[in-house]
């Protein structure tokens, strides 16, 4: 019989940093378009793996030097190509061995939930406008599976107040990938360890686009447990994250040219000038969500991975651009 301890070995093998597993009833009470048991309602259990952010791949943001590395190495590479290989060669192993599995990397990109960040207060609502559920008491295809809730419920760690999902091991570097399946596999426990995120609130000071607020909280209540982050404006997440502060990008559309910034978010970074390295827009790059979480839980001692020197050795870089 396949036991969970060789899945979880298999799938760090071929390329895994972190694996958990969470059986599908811990679901019970996330939204209906967030619930994969709509997906395959004979499932027993949900395989998460979170695969690392390296370091490394944010020092050129952070210095103001070498920008594609994180957008290819940090985010495509890992979404695009690691992911989806790892999650081919687990869901083979499950097949193998008799069990019917769907793998959901962290590439999809389609969503019936509104999720462009227009308007804040939709945000993870269905959309009307590209389909609608097969019965009343079903979510509209395609449900879109939300991989923080999941690799909670599969016991990698906890969501922090930047929304970012926080491991024991690498903080906030990490990107997640599911696997769902009929095998009765053992599940995790849900992580009981050292709270990682204590509301330093040091996220939402260095959000240039002030998009993570400090006083307006999303709550949901899954596996018998209460998790809370911050409401994030999206639209300004969106923004800002490609330099719509004059001090990192000023070929980027800011708030100042309401006309560019109030566009759909694809046309909005694309404004004036297009993204240096398509993928790449991140000159801002995650400078709360990440890099400051990061600083602030390594100085802490709190995470399992751990450097020879502190990541931040030098003032982060911005522009003299003169404000008017």
């Amino acid at each position: 019989m396949l036991k969970a301890q060789d899945v979880k070995e298999y799938a760090l093998s071929c390329g895994a940093d972190i694996v958990g597993i969470g059986s599908m009833d811990r679901w019970e009470g996330a939204p209906k378009q967030c619930d994969p048991r709509y997906i395959a309602p004979d499932a027993k259990t949900m395989i998460v793996m979170g695969f690392r952010i390296p370091r490394g791949t944010l020092r050129g943001i952070e210095e103001g030097t070498f920008y594609v590395s994180y957008a290819s190495m940090g985010y495509a590479g890992i979404n695009h190509v690691l992911q989806p290989m790892v999650c081919w060669q687990v869901t083979a192993m499950l097949e193998d061995a008799g069990y019917e599995s769907v793998p959901i990397p962290n590439n999809f990109p389609w969503t019936n939930s509104i999720s462009g960040g227009q308007n804040p207060e939709l945000t993870g609502q269905h959309n009307p406008d590209r389909s609608l559920p097969v019965s009343p008491d079903k979510p509209a295809p395609d449900v879109f599976i939300h991989m923080r809730i999941a690799a909670f419920i599969a016991g990698l760690g906890e969501i922090g107040w930047s929304k970012m999902f926080l491991s024991p091991r690498f903080g906030p570097r990490q990107r997640l990938a599911a696997i769902i399946t009929d095998a009765p596999l053992e599940p995790d426990p849900i992580y009981d360890g050292p709270k990682l995120c204590d509301r330093c609130m040091a996220c939402a000071q260095d959000c240039t686009g002030n998009a993570i607020p400090t006083d307006k909280s999303v709550k949901i209540t899954v596996a018998g447990h209460e998790l809370e982050w911050g409401d994030i404006n999206y639209k300004d997440c969106s923004r800002y994250f490609c330099g719509a502060s004059e001090e990192f990008n000023p070929f980027m559309v800011n708030e100042k040219d309401q006309e560019g910034f109030q566009q759909p978010v694809g046309a909005a970074q694309q404004y004036k000038i297009g993204p240096t390295y398509d993928y790449g827009r991140a000159l801002e790059g995650a400078s709360g969500c990440i890099r400051a979480c990061m600083i602030h839980l390594e100085e802490q001692g709190k995470l399992d991975n751990t450097f020879n020197q502190p990541f931040r050795r030098r003032k982060p870089w911005r522009l003299k651009w003169p404000r008017g």
